[in-house]
């Protein structure tokens, strides 16, 4: 068998994860090894981080490659999907984690910046979600990711929680296009969580009061949101069309 030929015996479900090296990424591609999938752990930037990912579901006796690309590169992508399907045989599963977060007034943002953010939160969930729509099997789910922050409306956040209201609306209508299909869409919508990413910066009188806006009175955890995910991806077949917000009821 070649290395680019499907595993032998691997029919269970299989999903990309994009950002599958992140702090909520990797915990998704984690949970879904642990569930039976199959997993493509798409990164961006950081290889060996995904290599180290794909390493700790082998080593637990699942299946799992890492694949490279720009989001926002709808020819880098489409090679992405494709080296899954070549290793797996099939794909039934899409969780988009990757997305990136610069915070700043409106007054202040560098338009740059506000570019940056627009190209790979938007134009990267686009073109993932319609390549998702193209090729993922009967059965198959879209989970993109959106923040709560489109609700809670907190100065420094508008840029970010514009991109992401794009999403929750792109996510809306392609379940409604997908009519016919057997594939669900849905996004979920996280509030404070407790990843590095998150925690940089932040003094501990600070993550405390973000702590205590829920009344569970604690920061989400990556599994927290991870678990949302798998239920997402696999039982919720009646679950369409929906942003599910996972975040303690801090709204």
């Amino acid at each position: 068998m070649s290395e680019n030929d499907p595993i032998q015996g691997v029919t269970q479900r299989v999903a990309l994860v994009t950002g599958g090296s992140g702090g909520i990424g990797s915990a998704v591609v984690e949970r879904l090894a642990a569930d039976g999938y199959a997993i493509g752990v798409h990164y961006s930037g950081n290889e060996v981080r995904a290599n180290e990912t794909v390493r700790m579901v082998t080593e637990r006796g699942g299946h799992a490659i890492a694949v490279g690309g720009d989001i926002a590169d709808d020819a880098a992508m489409s090679m992405a999907f494709s080296a899954v399907e070549e290793a797996f045989g099939h794909l039934d599963v899409v969780v988009n984690t990757a997305g990136i977060m610069i915070l700043s007034t409106v007054a202040e943002l560098e338009l740059s910046d506000l570019d940056r953010m627009m190209r790979t939160n938007i134009r990267g969930t686009f073109v993932v979600s319609q390549l998702a729509a193209r090729r993922l099997a009967p059965g198959g789910a879209i989970v993109n990711f959106s923040t709560s922050q489109t609700r809670l409306q907190h100065p420094m956040y508008a840029a970010y929680a514009a991109s992401k209201a794009a999403v929750e609306s792109l996510t809306l209508v392609l379940a409604r296009e997908l009519r016919g299909k057997d594939v669900t869409v849905n996004a979920i919508a996280p509030g404070p969580t407790a990843t590095k990413l998150f925690l940089n910066g932040k003094d501990e009188q600070l993550i405390e009061r973000l702590a205590s806006l829920s009344p569970l009175e604690r920061l989400g955890t990556p599994e927290d949101i991870a678990e949302v995910v798998t239920f997402l991806a696999g039982p919720a077949r009646w679950i369409n069309g929906q942003v599910i917000f996972p975040n303690g009821a801090i709204a």
